[in-house]
């Protein structure tokens, strides 16, 4: 208890002493809840009362009333640390000022708890440091001498870190899952928390502007203790706007705890590998056909992609000039790199123009899981040329011979028409 004395001089029925009482009582606590979860990232408002009070206090004329009173606490500043807590404190020290007897100010501290912190309950130290008036010394009827204390003052706030399952994933695994396709993610998920969860099950869910979009986007895994791993296997679609690289992908668990209350983890983002869209090539080819004239032609495709194509067909847009009542081919199951050859009968306008035109062709196939892809757009070059005389069908010695061949049969015909006449 602190004491003041005010001296006073002797006069007449105000001769002695008059005293006064009191000093701080300052207390801290989180306004609040104090449970936080692993980590949580968060500002923490902590409340500091001055339950002080002044025990008594005598009133005369002839008495100066002193300009501070001996429960308040005065430029009081408090500071938050984390012990042996698995958190860390970001703020530093803060100034709150005066704080007068049965009032309460409050301090606002930013703290991250651990993603891998213990559950438990932990005791936060508060340091409170502040000067307080000890004793006022009256000399005469107008001169006060003050007296102050600094009090360097620690107390501690209990804080509870909830049991939560978490998760890591320990490996990622892709089948079938490139661009434009729909393929499977293996995730080997363990729980590296302190909650043994129940009926669990693992959910995946699109992040924003992530082109992989799920499918089949929840596994059932039930008993999920502390520890566990669980293997599961997800459906997954890839935009076809997409690119080969990887695209994040958030993975959670909704479980129930062990106060029977269902509840969701916090979200891991993995990183998913996408491997490139699946593309073919037309080698080059050059066929060439005639106005008027019926032609096969054979094209060449070549998968260049990273994965196979199921039950591929090739088409080709016969398009003016061209006419084709023969314009699909079956490929088969195409692996990365096979070739497969292609045939199309094709007519040409006897008024075509003589020159080269490009035939749109493509590929429809299907992925893994059955879904029916087509190709990108490929070019089929085709020559149209003039049509050819019997000297360029034949050639000059196929003509000479064929004018030689001519004669004979004329000749032989004369021959035998004589001899039939004189029989």
């Amino acid at each position: 208890m602190t004491v003041i004395l005010l001296a006073m001089p002797s006069l007449a029925d105000d001769s002695g002493s008059r005293y006064m009482a009191g000093n701080p009582e300052l207390t801290a606590h989180i306004s609040g809840t104090n449970e936080f979860s692993p980590g949580d990232d968060l500002n923490v408002p902590v409340a500091i009362e001055n339950s002080g009070t002044n025990q008594f206090k005598i009133v005369k004329s002839s008495i100066i009333d002193p300009g501070d009173l001996s429960n308040t606490a005065k430029q009081l500043s408090v500071s938050l640390g984390s012990a042996d807590a698995p958190l860390r404190v970001k703020s530093d020290p803060q100034l709150v000022g005066d704080l007068p007897g049965s009032s309460v100010v409050t301090a606002t501290f930013h703290i991250t708890v651990n993603q891998d912190a213990p559950a438990g309950t932990y005791n936060l130290p508060v340091t409170l440091n502040y000067t307080y008036l000890y004793a006022a010394n009256q000399y005469g009827t107008d001169t006060l001498s003050y007296m102050y204390k600094t009090v360097n003052q620690t107390v501690t706030i209990p804080i509870t870190i909830k049991p939560e399952v978490q998760i890591t994933a320990l490996s990622i695994d892709t089948q079938d899952l490139n661009v434009g396709n729909e393929g499977y993610v293996t995730i080997n998920l363990q729980n590296t928390g302190y909650e043994d969860g129940q009926d669990a099950v693992v959910m995946i869910q699109q992040p924003d502007q992530s082109p992989l979009s799920p499918t089949e986007g929840s596994y059932y895994i039930g008993d999920y203790p502390a520890g566990a791993v669980a293997n599961c296997t997800f459906r997954l679609m890839v935009s076809g706007d997409a690119q080969q690289k990887t695209y994040p992908l958030d993975v959670l668990v909704n479980y129930k705890n062990t106060n029977g209350v269902y509840v969701n983890s916090a979200t891991e983002t993995i990183g998913v590998p996408v491997g490139e869209k699946i593309q073919f090539n037309v080698t080059p080819v050059m066929t060439t056909i005639s106005p008027g004239a019926t032609s096969i032609i054979t094209v060449t495709f070549q998968n260049t992609g990273t994965a196979t194509a199921y039950k591929a067909q090739a088409r080709i847009s016969a398009v003016d000039p061209f006419t084709s009542n023969d314009d699909t081919a079956y490929l088969g199951t195409m692996a990365p790199g096979d070739v497969r050859q292609a045939s199309y009968q094709v007519s040409l306008d006897s008024d075509a123009t003589v020159k080269e035109y490009g035939l749109d062709s493509e590929v429809i196939y299907q992925d893994a899981l059955n879904n029916e892809i087509t190709s990108d757009p490929l070019k089929v070059n085709v020559q149209v040329v003039p049509s050819r005389g019997v000297i360029d069908i034949l050639g000059l010695p196929g003509l000479l011979t064929l004018v030689v061949i001519g004669i004979l049969a004329v000749l032989g015909y004369f021959v035998y028409s004589r001899r039939v006449r004189k029989q």
